[in-house]
């Protein structure tokens, strides 16, 4: 819903401190009371979010949620599975583009099978305008976000491809695995703002692929929201979390999160140590 850690652990705190502070003797439906709460307090989240940034045009990324990735995930049925559920960096950047109240109609009912009637009293709206503000965001959604090769070993298979022709600075090589439409996003953070920027093309994105070339820091494999992914790491110390986003047999998105102060609150399990 959020696409922040932070502010998902800070909606947790504050639905669990308005529920265990409240009256529950009379609640027919624990699940459904829940949801509410915590639903409300996503909103208001989402609604300060955006009154913070309507004047900002710098890109900015949802945190990464970064696990390690095996040499059994190709072909295994349940990882894939997992990753078709996932919602991807790619996606949640199409979420950000909603608004607050689009945002929690098409999450709630899409991702949790929420019936409108319920949502539509958490958005103030009628059963049937819910709908429509979902409908709307779907449309949004599928208009934007590509469809992700469910098959990590294929996911792979680019991206190793893609980091072969950058070391070997084979631009036409890149070219051949980026889509024609490849997004390349870097979010810098207050700290790298010289970082932040948006590339968009195949040649363009190619001609930034310098920084994953024979210079570039160790990459470490990892799974980023699900999908293939690298977290690089200098003297012991991430400088980065990047994201790949496959489609079709090129990688459609790359999203790179530079912001030390957001990968400090990054779990990368082994990585750490």
């Amino acid at each position: 819903m959020l696409g922040s850690v932070s502010e998902a652990d800070d909606a947790v705190q504050d639905a669990w401190i308005r529920a265990s502070t409240a009256d529950s003797d009379d609640i027919e439906n624990l699940g459904a009371w829940l949801t509410t709460i915590v639903t409300r307090v996503c909103l208001n989240t989402l609604r300060g979010r955006k009154q913070r940034r309507e004047d900002s045009l710098e890109v900015h990324l949802p945190d990464p949620i970064v696990s390690a990735i095996g040499s059994g995930d190709a072909g295994n049925p349940e990882h894939e599975a997992m990753v078709t559920d996932a919602v991807g960096l790619a996606m949640m950047v199409v979420l950000d583009t909603l608004t607050p109240v689009e945002r929690v109609a098409f999450v709630l009912h899409d991702s949790f099978a929420v019936p409108f009637d319920e949502i539509a009293p958490l958005i103030e709206r009628t059963p049937q305008a819910t709908r429509q503000i979902a409908s709307r965001a779907r449309r949004r959604v599928r208009a934007n976000a590509p469809v992700v090769e469910p098959n990590i070993g294929r996911q792979r298979e680019v991206v190793n491809a893609f980091f072969a022709a950058a070391r070997n600075g084979d631009f036409e090589g890149l070219v051949a695995v980026l889509h024609p439409d490849v997004v390349f996003r870097l979010d810098g953070g207050a700290q790298r703002v010289s970082l932040t920027t948006a590339v968009s093309g195949a040649h363009q994105v190619a001609s930034q692929a310098v920084m994953f070339g024979p210079s570039s820091p160790v990459m470490h494999p990892v799974l980023v929201n699900g999908a293939v992914g690298t977290v690089a790491v200098v003297r012991g110390r991430v400088q980065s979390v990047t994201g790949f986003t496959v489609s079709g047999g090129m990688i459609v998105a790359i999203d790179a999160l530079f912001d030390p102060e957001r990968l400090r609150d990054v779990d990368f399990g082994p990585l750490a140590s």
